[in-house]
Formats: structure tokens, C-alpha cells, sequence
């Protein structure tokens, strides 16, 4: 029997940071797995129509949330409000791997309010 709620094959989104993989695409939810380049990070940002839950896998990350720092290893997580700027890098020499978790009532790449980004993108 087939589990529409999990595809088994997902498709590699690459950025300039790294890849992220869409695994469930709900109407109330997306959840993505999202592996950042050593020495990368992605923009700093917010949304107005989503949170996000990260959960570290793999790697040592440092986060950002609203100007302040939080550093996390595998099997931490941290909660991000709608609004909120945040961002995540990865100063280490190894991929950092974390699980993103949105929830909202938009989940399009379209909303994405980018604040600072190392790759020029607007």
C-alpha cells in the first residue's frame, strides 16, 4: 500500500549553502531535510506566514535568532516564531544535517523576507 504522505524519492533542491529535500508537503506542514556546506550558511531572514522547528542531525551549527547565537550538535533543536530573523551556519569542516519542520498557513519559497545574504540573492 502506498503512503502518499511520504515520497520515497525526493528531489535535491541545490542553493549556494548546500540541498535541501522536501519530505512531507502538507496543508498545514512541510518538513525538509537540509544539508549546509562546511563553512556556508543560508540568508538572514523571516517569514510572515510560517514557523520553523530545526532539529540537528548531524553537525555542530551556530543559529541565529534575532541577532543572538545559539550554538547546537546533533540531536538538539530550536523553535523559530513567525517574524523572527534567523538563520543557520555551519563553521565546522564536516555537512551539518538538520530537519526543518514548518507550520503555517504558506509554505512557498516566495516567502522568504531576506535580510542579509552572502550569495547576493534578494
Amino acid at each position: 500500500m502506498k503512503n502518499d504522505a511520504v515520497d520515497t524519492h525526493p528531489v535535491e533542491d541545490h542553493r549556494p549553502w548546500g540541498f535541501f529535500e522536501v519530505l512531507s508537503d502538507g496543508e498545514d506542514h512541510k518538513v525538509k531535510r537540509i544539508t549546509v556546506y562546511a563553512g556556508k550558511r543560508l540568508s538572514y531572514q523571516r517569514h510572515s506566514r510560517r514557523s520553523e522547528h530545526w532539529h540537528v542531525v548531524a553537525g555542530e551549527a551556530v543559529v541565529t535568532i534575532d541577532r543572538r547565537d545559539i550554538r547546537l550538535g546533533p540531536g538538539e533543536s530550536v523553535d523559530i516564531g513567525t517574524g523572527e530573523a534567523h538563520r543557520i551556519a555551519n563553521p565546522g569542516t564536516e555537512n551539518v544535517v538538520f530537519i526543518e519542520v514548518q507550520r503555517g498557513d504558506y509554505f512557498g519559497e516566495d516567502d522568504i523576507e531576506r535580510l542579509e545574504d552572502d550569495f547576493g540573492r534578494t
